[in-house]
């Protein structure tokens, strides 16, 4: 939730840099890749010496973030819920065998057709508001922030609700659902204020679901080193969505780019089938289990989350 608000913020920071050009000899653009790197090294640091371990060791690191009772609490409660709270020993076929399991891939395509969605809209958002909206430069860097606050709310909202209902896989249809609402708003309304009303839409929708793709993963998923490859899929997949979304929304397709439109379509559609397909699966799985004992990854107590 705050990287949402810090997105939104991110457009009113770099038109307040770009008044900056002509200073020290530097065009505006160049002062935000300083000023803004510059940021990013300190909180990198500063991130470095209070980032919290792992429980069984955050009461004597971690800044004593938690005290040797607590860490005993969540360690339990891990326990319970998946059984690996503690360190396993590294070896490449429980580092690599998870790789023949496809609902880790499942995970990994959510994730990349999300991250597609969310980099295309913070990377273009300005650009559209532009030269598809016709808004003056600084009023479209300012009218980026108001979706990210709602992506905010919409965030924490569905957060509460997959935690207090134990849900995952709902979470994620439900903002894909509210992207493609937004999506065909944003791109072939009529009007500004209607293709507005529906960058709000679609920038909750999609924003919203990285956190819900990644406890999606986080709670279907058993073991240290299969947590951990599968962490690396999702991840990289990840990456390589931000490498797509740089190149959904094309310049030759203004002022209304409906390529662009269409990719976010597809990838949204693309993450509800998954869902679908996995909590099909999961359904099957937990009820076997249930019915005949049968083991989920490798244990008579764990279920997965759908």
């Amino acid at each position: 939730m705050i990287g949402s608000v810090a997105s939104g913020g991110a457009g009113i920071l770099a038109y307040g840099l770009m008044q900056m050009g002509g200073l020290a000899g530097l065009g505006g653009w160049s002062w935000i890749f300083i000023m803004e790197g510059i940021i990013t090294c300190l909180v990198g640091i500063a991130g470095y010496f209070s980032l919290v371990d792992f429980p069984e060791k955050a009461a004597t690191k971690s800044l004593a973030f938690l005290n040797p009772q607590e860490c005993e609490f969540i360690i339990r409660r891990v326990n319970r819920d998946r059984g690996d709270a503690l360190p396993e020993e590294f070896s490449f076929g429980r580092f690599f065998t998870p790789a023949l399991d496809l609902k880790i891939w499942g995970f990994a395509l959510i994730f990349f057709s999300v991250t597609t969605v969310t980099y295309s809209i913070a990377y273009f958002l300005p650009i559209i508001l532009r030269e598809g909206m016709n808004f003056s430069l600084g009023a479209s860097q300012c009218l980026v922030a108001p979706p990210y606050g709602l992506a905010a709310i919409v965030m924490f909202s569905t957060a509460w609700v997959g935690d207090r209902y134990r849900i995952r896989g709902p979470i994620l249809i439900f903002n894909s659902v509210l992207a493609l609402i937004g999506l065909p708003i944003m791109g072939f309304a009529s009007h500004n204020a209607a293709r507005y009303f529906g960058v709000f839409l679609v920038t909750a929708g999609a924003n919203s679901n990285i956190p819900a793709a990644m406890t999606y993963q986080a709670n279907n998923i058993r073991g240290q080193w299969k947590r951990a490859f599968c962490s690396a899929t999702l991840v990289g997949l990840g990456g390589v969505g931000g490498i797509a979304g740089g190149l959904v929304f094309r310049t030759q397709d203004k002022p209304k780019y409906h390529p662009g439109i269409y990719a976010c379509i597809a990838c949204n559609l693309l993450i509800i089938l998954i869902v679908c397909l996995e909590t099909v699966y999961f359904y099957h799985r937990n009820r076997q289990a249930k019915k005949y004992g049968r083991l989920i990854e490798g244990s008579d107590t764990f279920r997965y989350t759908i």
